[in-house]
């Protein structure tokens, strides 16, 4: 079996902090120790948390370290390194994030936040690269699957079908499908996301952590695909 595991973060809670809340406290206290405008940094419910409360969605938002454990879960995986594999992000906010697979992701939190941070400003990462590791686009999902050359979209949520893992990685690399995980800590998919897929199955009765759902596809993928014995 030929062909690459296509696996897209979706309403992935990663952003920066909006300007409707720019000037509260909270935000400006955490901007100011790092030397950087409000609206720079990272939203991250952590720190941001009273500064949050009446954001729309705030339950789906400002948890940039699912992004952060997934990637390193996916870049570091050995179905990436034998050059089978991508991963995208889609951020609740409609931003796509493309990622050379050769992209090593820093492991300090720290070192990530600040990495996002300068993609979201500069636009790619090195800024101006003809070839950049990672770049960020206003992009509807519809268009993202197109970029990534998928032909379609396997969503993975709670709510539907059970299926084996292995089915899972085996029907998306023999029909060219993404397969999407939910890149946010509560809640549910968007009506607009679940318009898009094609396919809706469950691998676990109970709720996984995003990383953890994308560890078990990829470990599924290298099985079907004889990565690893």
């Amino acid at each position: 079996m030929s062909g690459k595991l296509k696996i897209i973060l979706l309403e992935a809670s990663l952003e920066t902090v909006p300007a409707s809340i720019a000037a509260h406290p909270a935000v400006v206290k955490s901007a100011a120790r790092r030397g950087k405008k409000p609206t720079d940094i990272l939203l991250d419910v952590s720190i941001h948390y009273h500064a949050m409360k009446r954001l729309p969605l705030k339950h789906k938002r400002g948890r940039p370290d699912i992004v952060h454990v997934s990637l390193l879960e996916a870049l570091e995986s050995p179905l990436n390194k034998a050059g089978m594999m991508e991963i995208y992000v889609h951020t609740l906010n409609g931003h796509a994030i493309l990622i050379n697979p050769s992209t090593r992701i820093p492991r300090n939190y720290n070192r990530f936040t600040g990495l996002m941070e300068q993609l979201f400003k500069e636009g790619s990462i090195p800024p101006g690269s003809a070839n950049p590791l990672l770049r960020v686009e206003t992009m509807p999902l519809e268009r993202l699957l197109e970029a990534a050359g998928a032909r379609g979209l396997i969503l993975l949520r709670e709510a539907c079908e059970p299926h084996r893992v292995e089915d899972v990685a085996r029907e998306a690399l023999e029909e060219g499908l993404a397969v999407g995980v939910g890149g946010f800590p509560h809640g549910d998919f968007e009506e607009e996301t679940l318009r898009h897929a094609s396919r809706c199955y469950s691998i676990h009765r109970e709720p996984l952590a995003t990383w953890i759902v994308v560890s078990r596809v990829i470990a599924g993928a290298e099985r079907v695909l004889g990565v690893l014995s």
